[in-house]
Protein backbone atom coordinates (compact mmCIF):
# COMPACT_ATOMS: atom_id res chain seq x y z
CA UNK A 1 0.00 0.00 0.00
CA UNK A 2 2.74 2.48 0.97
CA UNK A 3 4.68 1.64 -2.17
CA UNK A 4 1.61 2.29 -4.29
CA UNK A 5 0.96 5.65 -2.63
CA UNK A 6 4.61 6.61 -3.03
CA UNK A 7 4.56 5.73 -6.71
CA UNK A 8 1.38 7.73 -7.21
CA UNK A 9 2.88 10.76 -5.46
CA UNK A 10 6.00 10.47 -7.56
CA UNK A 11 3.91 10.25 -10.69
CA UNK A 12 1.86 13.31 -9.75
CA UNK A 13 4.96 15.28 -8.86
CA UNK A 14 6.62 14.38 -12.14
CA UNK A 15 3.47 15.23 -14.09
CA UNK A 16 3.14 18.59 -12.37
CA UNK A 17 6.78 19.42 -13.10
CA UNK A 18 6.36 18.43 -16.73
CA UNK A 19 3.28 20.61 -17.14
CA UNK A 20 5.05 23.54 -15.49
CA UNK A 21 8.05 23.15 -17.78
CA UNK A 22 5.86 22.89 -20.86
CA UNK A 23 3.94 26.01 -19.85
CA UNK A 24 7.12 27.99 -19.20
CA UNK A 25 8.77 27.04 -22.50
CA UNK A 26 5.77 26.79 -24.81
CA UNK A 27 5.59 28.91 -27.96
CA UNK A 28 3.69 32.17 -27.41
CA UNK A 29 0.23 32.59 -28.91
CA UNK A 30 1.67 35.21 -31.24
CA UNK A 31 5.20 36.30 -32.17
CA UNK A 32 6.88 38.40 -29.48
CA UNK A 33 9.19 41.17 -30.64
CA UNK A 34 11.86 42.78 -28.50
CA UNK A 35 14.83 45.07 -28.77
CA UNK A 36 18.41 44.39 -27.70
CA UNK A 37 19.77 47.39 -25.79
CA UNK A 38 23.30 47.21 -27.23
CA UNK A 39 22.45 49.41 -30.21
CA UNK A 40 20.57 51.87 -28.03
CA UNK A 41 23.74 52.24 -25.98
CA UNK A 42 25.70 53.14 -29.11
CA UNK A 43 23.24 55.86 -30.08
CA UNK A 44 23.16 57.28 -26.57
CA UNK A 45 26.96 57.19 -26.34
CA UNK A 46 27.16 59.26 -29.53
CA UNK A 47 25.08 61.88 -27.76
CA UNK A 48 27.21 61.78 -24.63
CA UNK A 49 24.53 59.99 -22.61
CA UNK A 50 24.64 56.91 -20.38
CA UNK A 51 22.20 54.19 -21.41
CA UNK A 52 21.20 53.03 -17.93
CA UNK A 53 20.07 56.50 -16.87
CA UNK A 54 17.57 56.62 -19.75
CA UNK A 55 15.89 53.22 -19.52
CA UNK A 56 12.47 54.65 -18.74
CA UNK A 57 12.37 56.74 -21.91
CA UNK A 58 13.75 53.85 -23.99
CA UNK A 59 11.15 51.44 -22.65
CA UNK A 60 8.36 53.95 -23.25
CA UNK A 61 9.54 54.44 -26.84
CA UNK A 62 9.66 50.68 -27.42
CA UNK A 63 6.19 50.24 -25.99
CA UNK A 64 4.81 53.00 -28.19
CA UNK A 65 6.43 51.40 -31.25
CA UNK A 66 4.71 48.08 -30.51
CA UNK A 67 7.53 46.09 -28.93
CA UNK A 68 6.86 43.46 -26.28
CA UNK A 69 10.17 43.35 -24.42
CA UNK A 70 13.74 44.65 -24.19
CA UNK A 71 16.78 42.44 -23.73
CA UNK A 72 19.42 43.91 -21.46
CA UNK A 73 22.54 42.43 -19.91
CA UNK A 74 22.42 40.09 -16.95
CA UNK A 75 23.88 41.69 -13.83
CA UNK A 76 25.90 38.87 -12.31
CA UNK A 77 27.60 41.01 -9.66
CA UNK A 78 24.29 42.36 -8.33
CA UNK A 79 21.59 39.74 -8.95
CA UNK A 80 18.92 41.93 -7.33
CA UNK A 81 19.47 44.51 -10.11
CA UNK A 82 17.88 42.09 -12.58
CA UNK A 83 14.63 42.29 -10.63
CA UNK A 84 14.83 46.09 -10.74
CA UNK A 85 15.30 45.89 -14.52
CA UNK A 86 12.23 43.66 -14.79
CA UNK A 87 10.18 46.11 -12.73
CA UNK A 88 11.19 48.95 -15.05
CA UNK A 89 10.05 46.91 -18.05
CA UNK A 90 6.70 46.13 -16.45
CA UNK A 91 6.16 49.74 -15.42
CA UNK A 92 6.28 50.75 -19.10
CA UNK A 93 4.04 47.95 -20.32
CA UNK A 94 6.83 45.62 -21.46
CA UNK A 95 7.57 42.12 -20.20
CA UNK A 96 10.73 40.42 -18.94
CA UNK A 97 11.73 37.71 -21.43
CA UNK A 98 15.49 37.31 -21.81
CA UNK A 99 18.81 38.71 -20.63
CA UNK A 100 22.16 38.54 -22.39
CA UNK A 101 25.38 37.46 -20.72
CA UNK A 102 28.72 35.73 -21.26
CA UNK A 103 31.46 34.03 -19.33
CA UNK A 104 34.56 31.87 -19.52
CA UNK A 105 33.95 28.13 -19.76
CA UNK A 106 37.10 26.77 -21.42
CA UNK A 107 38.88 25.67 -18.21
CA UNK A 108 37.36 23.67 -15.38
CA UNK A 109 38.14 26.29 -12.74
CA UNK A 110 36.73 29.20 -14.73
CA UNK A 111 33.70 27.18 -15.81
CA UNK A 112 32.82 26.29 -12.22
CA UNK A 113 32.89 29.95 -11.17
CA UNK A 114 30.94 31.11 -14.21
CA UNK A 115 28.17 28.52 -13.87
CA UNK A 116 27.85 29.12 -10.12
CA UNK A 117 27.49 32.90 -10.53
CA UNK A 118 25.02 32.60 -13.39
CA UNK A 119 22.78 30.20 -11.51
CA UNK A 120 22.73 32.47 -8.47
CA UNK A 121 21.65 35.40 -10.64
CA UNK A 122 19.19 33.20 -12.52
CA UNK A 123 17.20 32.50 -9.36
CA UNK A 124 16.38 36.20 -9.13
CA UNK A 125 15.60 36.32 -12.85
CA UNK A 126 13.10 33.49 -12.61
CA UNK A 127 11.22 35.15 -9.77
CA UNK A 128 11.26 38.42 -11.73
CA UNK A 129 9.56 36.72 -14.68
CA UNK A 130 12.34 36.09 -17.20
CA UNK A 131 12.17 32.85 -19.20
CA UNK A 132 15.61 32.52 -20.82
CA UNK A 133 19.25 33.54 -20.74
CA UNK A 134 21.12 34.35 -23.93
CA UNK A 135 24.71 33.26 -23.36
CA UNK A 136 27.90 33.73 -25.38
CA UNK A 137 30.96 31.79 -24.15
CA UNK A 138 33.91 34.17 -23.84
CA UNK A 139 36.45 34.12 -26.68
CA UNK A 140 40.08 33.72 -25.63
CA UNK A 141 41.96 35.39 -28.49
CA UNK A 142 42.67 32.14 -30.33
CA UNK A 143 40.82 29.01 -31.39
CA UNK A 144 39.99 26.80 -28.44
CA UNK A 145 41.56 23.35 -28.33
CA UNK A 146 39.51 20.17 -28.53
CA UNK A 147 40.00 19.72 -24.78
CA UNK A 148 38.85 23.27 -24.07
CA UNK A 149 35.76 22.81 -26.25
CA UNK A 150 34.96 19.59 -24.38
CA UNK A 151 35.29 21.41 -21.04
CA UNK A 152 33.10 24.20 -22.37
CA UNK A 153 30.44 21.76 -23.56
CA UNK A 154 30.35 20.04 -20.17
CA UNK A 155 29.86 23.43 -18.52
CA UNK A 156 27.11 24.39 -20.96
CA UNK A 157 25.28 21.17 -20.10
CA UNK A 158 25.58 21.92 -16.36
CA UNK A 159 24.38 25.47 -16.91
CA UNK A 160 21.48 24.36 -19.10
CA UNK A 161 20.44 21.69 -16.62
CA UNK A 162 20.67 24.13 -13.71
CA UNK A 163 18.60 26.72 -15.52
CA UNK A 164 16.09 24.03 -16.46
CA UNK A 165 15.61 23.14 -12.81
CA UNK A 166 14.71 26.79 -12.22
CA UNK A 167 12.30 26.84 -15.16
CA UNK A 168 14.57 28.87 -17.45
CA UNK A 169 16.07 28.06 -20.85
CA UNK A 170 19.61 28.55 -22.12
CA UNK A 171 20.14 29.93 -25.63
CA UNK A 172 23.69 29.93 -27.00
CA UNK A 173 24.72 33.07 -28.90
CA UNK A 174 27.70 33.55 -31.20
CA UNK A 175 30.00 36.17 -32.69
CA UNK A 176 32.88 35.98 -35.18
CA UNK A 177 35.31 33.89 -33.05
CA UNK A 178 32.91 30.95 -32.89
CA UNK A 179 32.52 31.01 -36.68
CA UNK A 180 36.22 30.63 -37.55
CA UNK A 181 37.57 27.48 -39.21
CA UNK A 182 34.29 26.38 -40.70
CA UNK A 183 32.30 27.49 -37.62
CA UNK A 184 34.17 24.89 -35.55
CA UNK A 185 33.22 26.21 -32.10
CA UNK A 186 29.69 27.07 -33.23
CA UNK A 187 29.06 23.47 -34.30
CA UNK A 188 30.87 22.02 -31.29
CA UNK A 189 28.60 23.77 -28.80
CA UNK A 190 25.57 22.11 -30.34
CA UNK A 191 26.92 18.71 -31.30
CA UNK A 192 28.34 18.07 -27.83
CA UNK A 193 25.22 19.22 -25.96
CA UNK A 194 21.62 17.91 -25.94
CA UNK A 195 19.00 20.24 -27.35
CA UNK A 196 16.77 20.07 -24.28
CA UNK A 197 19.56 21.59 -22.18
CA UNK A 198 21.37 23.88 -24.64
CA UNK A 199 19.20 25.89 -27.00
CA UNK A 200 20.04 28.42 -29.70
CA UNK A 201 19.76 32.19 -29.91
CA UNK A 202 20.06 32.50 -33.67
CA UNK A 203 21.87 35.75 -34.47
CA UNK A 204 21.30 35.72 -38.20
CA UNK A 205 23.79 38.39 -39.20
CA UNK A 206 26.72 37.03 -37.19
CA UNK A 207 26.12 33.68 -38.88
CA UNK A 208 26.14 35.43 -42.26
CA UNK A 209 29.26 37.43 -41.41
CA UNK A 210 30.97 34.27 -40.23
CA UNK A 211 30.58 32.69 -43.67
CA UNK A 212 27.84 30.16 -42.87
CA UNK A 213 24.60 30.54 -44.87
CA UNK A 214 21.90 31.31 -42.28
CA UNK A 215 19.46 28.87 -43.87
CA UNK A 216 22.03 26.08 -43.42
CA UNK A 217 22.35 26.87 -39.72
CA UNK A 218 18.58 26.92 -39.37
CA UNK A 219 18.31 23.61 -41.23
CA UNK A 220 20.81 21.98 -38.85
CA UNK A 221 19.80 23.58 -35.55
CA UNK A 222 16.38 25.15 -36.08
CA UNK A 223 14.71 22.82 -33.59
CA UNK A 224 16.95 24.28 -30.87
CA UNK A 225 16.08 27.91 -31.57
CA UNK A 226 14.66 29.75 -28.57
CA UNK A 227 15.03 33.29 -29.89
CA UNK A 228 16.44 35.35 -32.75
CA UNK A 229 18.68 38.40 -33.01
CA UNK A 230 17.84 40.37 -36.15
CA UNK A 231 20.09 42.91 -37.90
CA UNK A 232 20.50 43.84 -41.55
CA UNK A 233 23.42 44.96 -43.70
CA UNK A 234 23.92 46.20 -47.22
CA UNK A 235 27.15 45.36 -49.00
CA UNK A 236 28.15 43.74 -45.68
CA UNK A 237 27.94 46.99 -43.67
CA UNK A 238 25.34 47.21 -40.92
CA UNK A 239 22.22 49.10 -41.97
CA UNK A 240 20.54 51.53 -39.61
CA UNK A 241 17.23 49.67 -39.52
CA UNK A 242 15.76 46.30 -40.47
CA UNK A 243 14.89 46.30 -44.16
CA UNK A 244 15.83 44.44 -47.30
CA UNK A 245 19.54 43.86 -47.81
CA UNK A 246 22.17 41.12 -47.60
CA UNK A 247 20.00 38.86 -45.43
CA UNK A 248 16.96 37.30 -47.06
CA UNK A 249 14.63 37.55 -44.08
CA UNK A 250 11.63 36.51 -46.17
CA UNK A 251 13.27 33.11 -46.75
CA UNK A 252 14.04 32.80 -43.05
CA UNK A 253 10.45 33.69 -42.14
CA UNK A 254 9.25 30.98 -44.53
CA UNK A 255 11.33 28.44 -42.58
CA UNK A 256 9.92 29.69 -39.29
CA UNK A 257 6.39 29.14 -40.55
CA UNK A 258 7.09 25.81 -42.23
CA UNK A 259 8.87 24.34 -39.21
CA UNK A 260 6.88 26.16 -36.51
CA UNK A 261 10.07 27.59 -35.02
CA UNK A 262 10.14 29.70 -31.89
CA UNK A 263 8.91 33.26 -32.64
CA UNK A 264 10.87 35.42 -30.17
CA UNK A 265 12.38 38.13 -32.40
CA UNK A 266 14.91 40.50 -30.85
CA UNK A 267 15.73 43.47 -33.06
CA UNK A 268 19.39 44.35 -32.54
CA UNK A 269 20.27 47.49 -34.47
CA UNK A 270 23.94 48.36 -34.15
CA UNK A 271 26.43 50.80 -35.64
CA UNK A 272 29.85 50.25 -37.14
CA UNK A 273 32.23 52.19 -39.35
CA UNK A 274 30.36 52.90 -42.56
CA UNK A 275 26.83 52.69 -41.10
CA UNK A 276 24.82 55.58 -42.53
CA UNK A 277 22.67 57.21 -39.87
CA UNK A 278 19.84 59.30 -41.31
CA UNK A 279 17.17 58.92 -38.61
CA UNK A 280 16.78 58.88 -34.86
CA UNK A 281 17.18 55.68 -32.87
CA UNK A 282 13.46 55.78 -32.08
CA UNK A 283 12.43 56.08 -35.73
CA UNK A 284 14.79 53.28 -36.76
CA UNK A 285 13.27 51.00 -34.15
CA UNK A 286 9.74 51.96 -35.19
CA UNK A 287 10.54 51.10 -38.81
CA UNK A 288 12.23 47.87 -37.77
CA UNK A 289 9.20 46.82 -35.74
CA UNK A 290 7.02 47.27 -38.80
CA UNK A 291 9.46 45.23 -40.91
CA UNK A 292 9.25 42.35 -38.44
CA UNK A 293 5.45 42.57 -38.51
CA UNK A 294 5.34 42.47 -42.31
CA UNK A 295 7.97 39.72 -42.63
CA UNK A 296 7.40 37.44 -39.65
CA UNK A 297 3.91 38.48 -38.51
CA UNK A 298 2.85 39.50 -35.05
Amino acid sequence: MNTTHCTRRQFLAASTAAVAATTAWAKPARPLVGSQLYGWGQYYQRDGKVLNTHLDEIFAALRDAGYDYAEGSLDVARPEANAVFADKLKAKGLRPVSLYTGGALHTAALAEKTVEKLLIAAKVCKVAGFSMLTFNPDPIGRDKTDAELATQAAALKRLGAGLGELGLRLGIHHHTPEMRNGAREFHSNFKKCPGDQVGFCCDVHWIFRGGLPPLDAIKDYGDRILSWHLRQSRQKTWWEDLDTGDIDFAAIAAQVRARLLQPFYTVELALEAGTKITRTVVENHRRSREFVRQTFGG
